[in-house]
């Protein structure tokens, strides 16, 4: 199995990598990583994960500077259908607009646009960072398996997306009101969370990803 770790100068790469890497041992898949920003090694992937971190403008200029990388991406994702996994950011990127710091165009794979969050509670600090309990809105969801309302993951944000269809909700956490920990369409799935740092959670949810056939 293919997988192009995309490098285009945002994401925590070396972690994500030996995460997925400890993901597919553990799971007993055989698997050929590439962190790499070339177009050609997207073509060949057989799955894609894109990391991010930072402003979502900033991500999606950053990609948009490697050249043929977004129409590549489009390639394998929207035309064959690949599976992919867009983590922080990353999972920010797919959807149609970014409103962090004005507003800014994105890949347009899931309707809607990616809001700052905003907690009820004036106590409750923005950005979200720490342990976070999951709400599973759709548990049978193959990426999902094995994990349960309550479990907990590691986010670091302070926007999220905001799909236009709530359908495309895969899991939600609480922070003074709910917000979107994890979204999906066809062959494609985000987290807000980093499941590089959720430890047993985001191991169990990298192995499901790898196994996953859409």
């Amino acid at each position: 199995m293919k997988l192009a770790l995309i490098d285009y100068g945002s994401g925590n790469l070396r972690s994500a990598a030996k995460a997925i890497q400890r993901a597919a041992a553990e799971a007993g898949l055989a698997l050929d990583l590439a962190v790499t920003s070339r177009v050609a090694d997207v073509a060949a992937a057989d799955r894609i994960v894109l990391p991010g971190v930072g402003a979502f403008a900033d991500c999606y200029r950053g990609l948009a500077a490697l050249d043929g990388m977004i129409d590549a991406l489009s390639d394998s994702v929207i035309a064959k259908a690949r599976p992919f996994l867009g983590i922080c950011v990353g999972m920010q990127l797919m959807a149609t607009t970014g409103r962090e710091h004005g507003e800014h165009k994105g890949l347009g794979w899931i309707a809607g646009a990616v809001e700052a969050i905003a907690p009820a509670d004036p106590a409750l600090k923005v950005p979200h960072m720490g342990w976070n309990q999951l709400r599973l809105l759709q548990p049978a969801h193959p990426v999902l398996a094995g994990l349960k309302d309550g479990d907990h993951a590691y986010f670091v944000h302070s926007y999220h997306l905001q799909p236009a269809d709530r359908g495309a909700i895969l899991a939600e956490t609480d922070y003074g009101g709910p917000v979107v920990a994890a979204v999906g369409r066809a062959n494609m799935v985000g987290t807000q969370f980093h499941p590089e740092k959720s430890q047993a959670t985001g191991l169990r949810l990298l192995a499901n990803f790898l196994r996953w056939a859409p």
